[in-house]
């Protein structure tokens, strides 16, 4: 067992006014399974990066191990080529018998190796790179978001993988996955970082505890301020008083009165006491200044739902599609119904079609927002009822640039109500002045979150919208969705998600 070492750690982007991090220092061991956790933009990334040597910084990282990362990059002419052509590239010296034993594992055949890697799932794709990942020996392995776009299956697979074996960070926004894959956290928070042992579930159980704690302590010390206040404001008003009397004193025609030194020397009393006081507010603010920087206190979003004068808004029945040219039908006999307020969720593996569906229901409602239409043949019905706005989340980014002023003007959005729900969704202001092609894949799914929110709509259609979504986040987004139960049909792997939002479940079999 070995350890890295994180001592005073300051790291910026050259350009950036903010550092990402500034003077950090945290130890973890090579033989922990380590949940990284943070809000998108705080910086988990960058972390991995600084550790495989991509960046210059200040302070010092100590390390005897190797780092290998997830996901590898995927040059061009690799797609066209067989996976066993190139595995070498990504890891130096892997060797394709271990690759196979790990594929094994992750229950996929060795002949994967040898099929045209851009004919692969994602999830064929993840696994193969988790193979290559696991091929050698004493590496520390950095694993960043293995689970977004696979189907319930996959990671159900990866998820048992990665329970049995250590020495990894991993970085996951998926609650039930890392509950299941890790035995520590490391946890970047607002103001602070912290190593803790446990999983998601003990470490948010300990987080809730401490920060009820620290309001219930900030409450006292407001209260507390507030009393020193008004005793100070007593004092003040007392001391002043007494200090006018001093005014137009003529002791000859008044000698029972005090005198001039004596009202002076009980002033100068009062005053000082003003002054312990007003000392002793500072100090009890100093203190609580530090009580909630750590507390996350996420806001409450809003969401504008129309109502429509049918209560059934879209019906399938004995419904199927298939592609021109396929062998066999991408999905057929297909029953749901959606009704005003149903939350209907798409559960099924990678590649059975439930985009597709989301596509035609789109074209149906003359809403596409993809080029071109659907080369693919219908059976049975899908019916939408008349005059159905729908408000679409795509499960592909790489359409995003420009500024968010441009993007809003396209989108019709008032650009301030936009900004302020990015804000809400704990995105810095300095990103809004950035090429939305430069926002990290969590920032721009918070922008196409955000820009759906902004869209009054009978239906909120949003196929895999938590991708690359921190915890946090997706807190606040099903709070929002108990909260103002607007009907949907969703996509999302995410399993505690689902299970605490969806009103009906579609499965695919």
């Amino acid at each position: 067992m070995a350890q890295i070492s994180v001592n005073n750690l300051t790291f910026c982007y050259e350009g950036s006014f903010d550092n990402v991090f500034e003077n950090m220092s945290f130890s973890i061991d090579t033989d922990w399974k380590l949940g990284f956790i943070g809000r998108n933009g705080k910086g988990k990334t960058t972390f991995l990066n600084l550790l495989l040597g991509k960046y210059e910084y200040t302070g010092l990282i100590t390390a005897s191990t190797v780092f290998d990362y997830f996901p590898y990059r995927i040059k061009e002419e690799y797609w066209d080529c067989p996976a066993a052509e190139f595995v070498e590239e990504w890891k130096a010296g892997a060797e394709q018998w271990r690759i196979m034993c790990e594929l094994n594992k992750l229950g996929m055949d060795g002949e994967i190796l040898y099929r045209p890697f851009g004919t692969l799932s994602f999830g064929e794709r993840a696994k193969i790179m988790l193979a290559v990942l696991f091929s050698g020996e004493n590496d520390f392995l950095l694993i960043d978001e293995p689970t977004n776009h696979l189907d319930q299956k996959s990671r159900e697979t990866v998820e048992a993988y990665l329970a049995g074996k250590k020495g990894f960070i991993l970085v996951s926004h998926d609650r039930g996955f890392l509950d299941a894959c890790i035995d520590h956290v490391l946890v970047l928070n607002r103001h602070s970082i912290e190593v803790q042992a446990g999983n998601f579930s003990s470490w948010w159980e300990n987080k809730s505890r401490k920060d009820a704690f620290a309001r219930t302590e900030n409450e006292k010390h407001r209260k507390e301020i507030a009393k020193l206040k008004a005793a100070s404001g007593r004092a003040r008003q007392w001391a002043e008083k007494n200090e006018s009397t001093k005014i137009g004193f003529d002791p000859l025609k008044e000698p029972d009165r005090p005198t001039r030194a004596y009202i002076g020397a009980k002033t100068k009393k009062m005053q000082s006491r003003v002054t312990q006081i007003e000392n002793r507010i500072g100090k009890e603010i100093e203190e609580k200044e530090g009580l909630l920087q750590d507390v996350e206190c996420p806001a409450d979003l809003k969401i504008m739902p129309l109502g429509h004068f049918k209560q059934k808004l879209v019906a399938a029945c004995q419904y199927g599609l298939q592609y021109k040219g396929a062998g066999k039908p991408l999905f057929e006999n297909l029953n749901f119904e959606i009704c005003q307020g149903d939350r209907v969720f798409l559960n099924g593996a990678n590649g059975c079609g439930k985009s597709s569906l989301i596509k035609a229901i789109l074209q149906r409602a003359a809403q596409e927002e993809e080029k071109g239409r659907m080369p693919a043949a219908e059976k049975g019905s899908l019916t939408l009822a008349s005059g159905l706005v729908i408000s679409y989340i795509n499960q592909d980014t790489s359409f995003l640039h420009g500024s968010v002023k441009e993007f809003c003007k396209g989108k019709n959005l008032e650009e301030s109500l936009f900004c302020a729900i990015l804000r809400q969704l704990d995105m810095e202001r300095v990103q809004f002045d950035k090429d939305m092609a430069d926002f990290s894949e969590g920032q721009k799914k918070k922008a196409l979150i955000a820009a759906s929110l902004l869209t009054p709509a009978h239906l909120y259609i949003w196929d895999e919208p938590l991708n690359y979504i921190d915890v946090f986040s997706r807190m606040q987004i099903e709070k929002l969705l108990l909260e103002y139960r607007p009907t949907m049909l969703a996509v999302e792997h995410d399993a505690k998600f689902r299970e605490r939002i969806a009103t009906k479940t579609v499965e695919w079999r």
